[in-house]
């Protein structure tokens, strides 16, 4: 008799593995349909999320958490025996942008501690990885702790996340989910649990690989493509083009694609193509096209800076506007707006940063930075402007105040930043000047 996955099933019962910005809402959509319980090894997590129904992503809001029947733990001995586990921890890079496997390796020890063989139960990975890591790295991880045997005790599978933290439109019940087995049985039950949950359905993948290689190369094709639009902006900015006139007529085109120039951070872009270039490096390729997306993205932040400052001496007062990684959510992992404001210090000058949706104490223990209060409160006086003024990140918050109150924060002769063309030209007044790409 072969011996294979239990079917998908009212009985079936989930665990997920990580609830940040990917586990939470999967483990949230997982739950109207399957026993689901959510295990995270932040207890002050567990706590937000039990107590006060917070999720501190944002993804989630207060009153479905409540609703929810999901069950949520912080120790993985409070978790009984499940059918499936889903992994979805970081993986980041480190400081030389290497792959920083370590979190999906105690992961994978951590389920090896948790599963019953009797259950032949599914581990499936959504973090994302290189092609290889599934197999080759946490299934290994898994039979070394567990001392169960890979494709008769339990079995793997892999299904890239998808989750864009903001994203009201593409959110986990709505996309079409990748998925892949070791076997054709895992396949299959895995479409029927992510079936459940998604309108969008799923797509089995040929293999756990080519789910791995799918997922980087969504990121990396986007890195790639943003590169060009930093790239153009950067040449235009010789001109004294505005690169979003240059958009907006090229964008007639019907094949243009629109993709747009800024700064490239959070824990995707900016990480995913990294991944990548590893294993291709390993492998003796010489990934160009892909590095080079990296170092112009890169190095965005840089030329931002000091496009921005070129004429000031040391010493001026700036203020930065918005400092998390894109606008409209809180999370400031790798934040592209820190190498700005950490350049404009290295030029000598004096920078507020504030951002309405940041943790201030996040702010400080990931980046040193001190975020200042509310500078929109009260009218300014003249003599308490900024010499420069950057809108980073264009918050809610910030769309939503009048262009007389965001450039009334800048002194005479002094400049105000649009990264992202919020504020019409027409509308900054005469006594500053306007920089944008």
């Amino acid at each position: 008799m072969t011996i294979g996955p239990a079917p998908v099933g009212p009985d079936t019962r989930v665990v997920v593995i990580g609830l940040g910005y990917v586990g939470l809402p999967l483990a949230v959509a997982l739950a109207k349909q399957f026993d689901t319980i959510g295990l995270d090894i932040d207890a002050g997590r567990i706590a937000e999320l039990v107590d006060d129904h917070r999720d501190r992503t944002g993804e989630i809001d207060a009153d479905t958490l409540a609703a929810s029947t999901l069950r949520l733990v912080a120790r993985p001995e409070d978790c009984p025996p499940a059918d499936v586990y889903v992994v979805t921890v970081p993986t980041p890079v480190d400081a030389d942008n290497v792959p920083d496997l370590r979190l999906v390796r105690a992961a994978s020890r951590m389920v090896g501690g948790m599963i019953a063989a009797e259950r032949n139960p599914i581990v499936v990975f959504e973090s994302t990885v290189y092609p290889g890591v599934t197999e080759d790295i946490c299934g290994l991880l898994i039979a070394e702790v567990s001392g169960l045997v890979r494709g008769h005790d339990f079995f793997l599978g892999y299904s890239p996340e998808r989750i864009n933290p903001g994203d009201r439109e593409h959110t986990v019940d709505r996309i079409t989910k990748v998925v892949a087995g070791e076997n054709a049985a895992v396949t299959e039950r895995l479409c029927a649990l992510y079936g459940a949950v998604t309108s969008g359905g799923c797509f089995p993948a040929a293999s756990i690989a080519v789910a791995e290689a799918a997922k980087v190369i969504e990121n990396a094709q986007r890195d790639i493509n943003i590169a060009f639009m930093n790239e153009i902006a950067r040449i235009f900015a010789r001109l004294d083009i505005s690169v979003w006139d240059v958009l907006a007529a090229a964008g007639t085109k019907w094949n243009f694609l629109k993709f747009q120039p800024g700064l490239v951070g959070g824990h995707c872009i900016g990480v995913d193509p990294y991944y990548l270039s590893h294993r291709a490096r390993e492998l003796g390729h010489e990934p160009a096209v892909i590095l080079a997306g990296r170092a112009i993205n890169d190095s965005m932040a840089e030329w931002v800076a000091d496009e921005l400052m070129a004429g000031f001496a040391p010493g001026r007062r700036v203020l930065v506007l918005g400092l998390t990684f894109k606008e409209d959510v809180p999370d400031l992992r790798n934040s592209k707006v820190a190498d700005v404001i950490a350049r404009l210090h290295a030029l000598g000058h004096l920078v507020d940063v504030h951002d309405p949706r940041a943790d201030a104490g996040e702010a400080m223990h990931e980046y040193g930075l001190t975020l200042c209060a509310d500078p929109f409160v009260a009218p300014v006086e003249s003599s308490a402007r900024y010499d420069a003024v950057l809108l980073a990140v264009p918050h809610a918050e910030y769309r939503a105040l009048s262009p007389e109150t965001l450039t009334g924060l800048v002194a005479d002769n002094g400049i105000f930043g649009d990264l992202k063309a919020v504020v019409p030209p027409s509308h900054v007044p005469a006594r500053i000047r306007r920089w944008g790409l």
